[in-house]
């Protein structure tokens, strides 16, 4: 029984590594779809950061992002030390808070779907406060103009990505759900001990 939890619970902590580090890719992968409009370009990216979370729950979720960051792969395929310090920092930063607050809220709304449409909107807005912040600082900007040039931009393409994020996740969450009760429920045959013959074999030799 022991030996049996044990491996269920390898079994699962492979499960999660194996998608947060799919839903990594998939970040990483959405950051080459770009439009440069100012300091801040609009990327998919935060799609598969809602994603993650909604998947993955808040543990794995920021999990996944910090794979993502350390990478690393942001818009137009571009990584380095600048993009971190420059103004979309806190933007990057904000991918793991917002991968965080949507999979603990998730977590807790037990497949409501008007728990889970709150999730990925507190989400999204756990992006802007680590970015905003950080525009305004690294940039020197009025808040006002902070605001228009780094969320006001994103709001309708993050309704968007949000609720792209909210099918596809009650899609893919059934089927992922369905492969790990079958995987923890697969029971190896036992191997045979040497100079001993299986039941197989013994009928065998009779015949």
């Amino acid at each position: 029984m022991v030996q049996r939890s044990a491996e269920f619970t390898s079994i699962e902590k492979l499960r999660h590594t194996v998608l947060a580090s799919m839903m990594a890719a998939l970040t990483a992968v959405g950051a080459y779809i770009y439009v440069p409009i100012g300091p801040v370009p609009m990327v998919l990216t935060s799609l598969f950061v809602l994603l993650s979370g909604l998947l993955l729950g808040s543990r794995w979720g920021l999990a996944s992002m910090g794979l993502y960051l350390g990478m690393p792969v942001f818009a137009g395929g571009r990584g380095g030390l600048p993009h971190f310090l420059g103004p979309t920092g806190g933007y990057l930063f904000g991918y793991a808070l917002a991968a965080w607050i949507t999979g603990w809220l998730s977590e807790r709304s037990r497949g409501l779907l008007i728990r889970e449409v709150f999730a990925v909107v507190a989400g999204a807005i756990g992006i802007y406060l680590l970015g905003i912040p950080w525009l305004k600082l690294v940039t020197q900007m009025t808040w006002t103009k902070t605001f228009m040039v780094g969320m006001a931009p994103f709001l309708i393409g993050d309704a968007l990505k949000a609720s792209v994020a909210l099918v596809l996740a009650r899609a893919v969450r059934p089927i992922l759900t369905r492969q790990f009760q079958s995987l923890s429920t697969f029971s190896p045959p036992p191997l045979a001990q040497p100079g001993r013959r299986t039941h197989d074999e013994e009928k065998k030799r009779r015949h």
